[in-house]
């Protein structure tokens, strides 16, 4: 298997740690510091906009949430799919559940220096059922 995909799925791992605890520290670990956030799903309530965050803008709505972990939630991810464009570029498709929403992120990664980051999330998410 290529080393890569090992890789990714490491960086990922680290992604899932530190939405579930609501963690920061892990997150900036796996953004990276140009990183951007987009979601269409609440562009309703956004003036028909997008929602286009840095980092800077994400991590403290981040650091203000209690965590699934601390409301003892299950913890729901998974890797749905990776893919590469080349040896420095990825993109991953994945799903995980902040009560009450499930989201389908898409993640683009690049290799920078000697480890893999995210430099793009775009997602969609959905209430739970019976919310």
């Amino acid at each position: 298997m290529d080393a890569r995909y090992g890789e990714v799925v490491e960086a990922l791992g680290i992604y899932f740690d530190g939405l579930y605890h609501s963690d920061t520290e892990r997150l900036g670990r796996v953004f990276h510091p140009l990183a951007v956030y987009v979601t269409a799903t609440e562009a309703a309530a956004n003036g028909g906009r997008p929602v286009h965050l840095t980092m800077g803008d994400y991590f403290p709505i981040v650091d203000a949430r209690p965590s699934p972990a601390g409301r003892g939630e299950a913890r729901r991810d998974r890797i749905v799919s990776i893919e590469f464009a080349g040896p420095i570029t990825a993109f991953a498709r994945v799903e995980c559940a902040i009560a009450p929403k499930v989201f389908t992120d898409f993640l683009t990664l690049i290799k920078t220096e000697d480890r893999w980051q995210i430099i793009a999330k775009v997602f969609h998410f959905d209430l739970e059922e019976g919310d």
